[in-house]
């Protein structure tokens, strides 16, 4: 079976959130479970960082010269090779070497030059796959592009779409005015990509898909909602008739985030021993200008400061949590001006309780995982999650909101019988959540229920097995 996965950021070569940890592990965990009989390709863009970085591992494959509507702009096709998996860059200065992912002017017309490449790859490379699996709105156009442009010559004809929808909050939505000049389609594909009176190019791939997938079971069903689809709910709703919506939870990479060996930590622990734990909280409230105290939990967060991940709640009762309670809060992550603004004057006001680091860090975000005892996840929406799947792995509690992937991974737990692998409150209340915080917090106080779930934390399977299984069942039912 071949595959090419095609996305825009992949770890370890550039990232900007839970996409790049996905692209960076299913692969290989594909290839896996494949073997030999298994050809596992990756593509992404050539970015600057990339460049630097990881110059010396790559080796160029090929230059050539790629069409978009009446631009013939260079492309250089690099590869290099991780654990049995190949993964190719598309190199153009012009597009790429930006010092951002995203957010430039023209990103429409850089992820359309990007898509048109990834098929141009395929000849370039003489490796047509089985199936092509595309991800969010900025490879949107592989898929259509492949469905609209390519699919009537005899080396595409049999290559199936996967399109993964990680968030469906973010569409690529623009002006009708770029049909042509940018995305290069003609006026009788307009009705393919449009919505609500502009180009979608989400929608485009859905429509234009042999299957669709998103990030958890829960998710799949809730996006069939007006509330948790962005519009989108009656294009999903008509893929759902058509058997081509399902959902599968992502895993994360056991190897990369692993406190057994991890070597960004302060102690390394495991779930036989998870003592040595206590070291790492020593160095989180030494990072955080804290005095040591053993006996006060400590409450994080690693995430985007943006709306939907609950931060309404959280400025609603953290400061009387604070002001009262026996906890200590930190967190990491950068977003909106008005919330980096209201952590930055809480920690001002509360400096022995409150620390913040305004930086994306992947090295400091495991100290995070690693140091603190709860991690709160209080989100709007969240498609799947990782972020409390990876402290879970550190045997840092997940207090999480019971939507889309985070009700599909954290359990309730009930402290009479031992189950449970986290705290979870249902309804989008700040004092649900205050409620439910506090009793996580009583439970940290009774060491012997806590040690105990402690480990049944850190012995929840997320790996990739199960869910790559998974995946491969859609590949083959696909070909």
């Amino acid at each position: 079976m071949k595959i090419l996965y095609a996305a825009s950021e992949a770890l370890p070569f550039a990232s900007s959130g839970g996409l790049a940890d996905v692209v960076g592990s299913l692969p290989q965990a594909v290839k896996e479970v494949l073997g030999r009989d298994g050809d596992v390709r990756v593509v992404i863009p050539m970015y600057s960082q990339i460049r630097g970085k990881f110059a010396e591992q790559l080796e160029l494959v090929t230059e050539i010269n790629v069409r978009l509507s009446w631009r013939n702009q260079y492309c250089g096709i690099w590869k290099t090779e991780r654990s049995g998996v190949t993964v190719y860059f598309i190199d153009n200065l012009y597009y790429f070497d930006r010092g951002t992912l995203y957010g430039c002017h023209d990103d429409g017309e850089r992820f359309a030059f990007f898509s048109k490449c990834v098929l141009e790859l395929m000849s370039a490379v003489h490796f047509y796959p089985d199936i092509l699996h595309a991800n969010d709105w900025q490879t949107a156009l592989t898929v259509i592009y492949l469905k609209r442009k390519y699919a009537h010559l005899e080396e595409y004809r049999s290559t199936r779409a996967l399109f993964t929808i990680h968030n469906i909050d973010y569409q690529g939505q623009f002006d009708f005015g770029i049909l042509s000049d940018v995305f290069e389609l003609p006026e009788w594909d307009r009705s393919v990509v449009e919505y609500n009176g502009c180009i979608n190019l989400l929608k485009g791939a859905i429509v234009c898909a042999d299957m669709v997938n998103t990030v958890s079971q829960t998710y799949a069903r809730e996006i069939l909602t007006e509330y948790f689809s962005s519009g989108l709910h009656h294009i999903l709703r008509q893929a759902d008739a058509e058997g081509k919506l399902t959902g599968i939870v992502n895993g994360i990479d056991v190897d990369y985030y692993n406190p057994e060996n991890d070597p960004d930590i302060a102690a390394n622990y495991s779930y036989a021993d998870p003592s040595p734990k206590a070291l790492d909280k020593e160095d989180l409230e030494n990072i955080c200008g804290f005095a040591h105290a053993p006996d006060t939990p400590i409450i994080a967060m690693v995430s985007r400061l943006a709306s939907h991940k609950g931060f309404d709640l959280v400025r609603r009762v953290l400061e009387e949590i604070v002001a009262n309670d026996n906890i200590r809060f930190v967190l990491l992550g950068t977003g909106e001006t008005a919330l980096e603004d209201y952590f930055r004057d809480l920690a001002a006001r509360y400096p022995d309780r409150v620390a913040i680091r305004l930086e994306y860090n992947k090295a400091l975000s495991k100290k995070f995982y690693a140091g603190a005892d709860l991690f709160l996840m209080p989100s709007k929406s969240e498609p799947c999650g990782l972020s409390q799947m990876i402290a879970s792995r550190y045997g840092t509690v997940p207090i999480v909101r019971e939507c889309g992937g985070l009700a599909d991974t954290i359990r309730p737990y009930n402290e009479y019988d031992g189950t449970g692998n986290g705290f979870t409150f249902t309804n989008y209340n700040a004092h649900d959540m205050m409620s439910v915080i506090r009793y996580a917090c009583s439970m940290f106080a009774d060491h012997s229920k806590w040690d105990n779930l402690v480990k049944v934390v850190m012995n929840v399977d997320f790996s990739w097995n199960v869910s790559a299984k998974r995946y491969i069942d859609i590949y083959a039912r696909l070909k």
